[in-house]
């Protein structure tokens, strides 16, 4: 009973302190409105698996970027497609993902990401946000950051 008390207070005192870790600012760069565009070609992300639990029991979570960044823009009224076709590039975003850095914090890290959106027609930079996120998994760190990130490009 002690060990079962010790570790439930253990698990407390872990979360308190997660849950105290404060992400820094998203970053975002714009050089021009996004709500210009209709479409979006996302490039293929590899899916990342990890895990939480004890030794007894375990759970695994799975996140594709691509998923999240899909579905956030579809949302938004996007229409996602997987080729650029001449008469649509000029209103066409190429979106990228990339795992830009991590950072220790108390009991672990946050994990930063950077999704930048391209004009498919002009290939210049549209817009850039950087964003970290943290939670139980690593899973759960690159599904919250890419939300941050997203939420403030089109933040109104």
């Amino acid at each position: 009973m002690k060990k079962r008390n010790l570790f439930l207070s253990y698990i407390v005192v872990i979360l308190f302190f997660t849950g105290c870790v404060s992400l820094k600012d998203v970053s975002v760069y714009k050089n021009e409105e996004i709500s210009e565009y209709k479409y979006a070609l996302i490039n293929s992300t590899e899916s990342l698996t990890s895990n939480v639990g004890t030794t007894y029991v375990s759970e695994g979570k799975t996140v594709n970027p691509r998923d999240i960044i899909s579905g956030y823009l579809m949302k938004r009224g996007f229409i996602i497609i997987t080729e650029i076709s001449d008469d649509i590039k000029d209103k066409t975003l190429i979106v990228n993902y990339g795992e830009s850095g991590r950072r220790n914090v108390l009991f672990g890290y946050t994990t930063e990401v950077t999704l930048q959106f391209i004009s498919a027609g002009t290939k210049n930079l549209v817009c850039s946000s950087t964003a970290e996120g943290i939670g139980d998994t690593e899973a759960d760190d690159i599904k919250k950051a890419i939300t941050r990130a997203l939420e403030a490009v089109f933040e109104e």
